[in-house]
């Protein structure tokens, strides 16, 4: 009776051995991702930051103003002025009350073409 507990108790031990040495591998797998998605997304962070910049030195007002002038003959852009701005209180919004309904009309016709 004890060589029966004894073996199976060899057999629950080397069954756990395997499966922490599966999970450790599975953990050291997962670590491993984690790096290269934190690398990834600081590569990514890094070419945002690049493209944010150039996005701002494409878009300096010089620039667009002397683009605005170069191709005024063919595109007929006028470049920005402070003039050109408003507030807001200068807006006119349309009324809260819409136009009433008269009258009706009747639509009719073929939808084959």
């Amino acid at each position: 009776m004890r060589s029966l507990l004894y073996i199976t108790s060899a057999l629950v031990v080397m069954a756990l051995a395997y499966w922490a040495y599966s999970e450790n591998y599975k953990t050291q797998a997962s670590l491993d991702r984690v790096e290269e998605l934190q690398s990834e997304i600081g590569q990514m962070q890094e070419q945002l930051s690049v493209l944010r910049a150039e996005w701002a030195y494409l878009n300096r007002p010089d620039r667009l103003r002397d683009l605005a002038e170069m191709n005024y003959g063919r595109l007929g852009l006028l470049p920005l002025a402070p003039e050109q701005f408003g507030r807001v209180d200068q807006i006119a919004y349309p009324s809260e009350d819409g136009p009433e309904i008269t009258e009706t009309f009747d639509v009719s016709g073929d939808l084959d073409r």
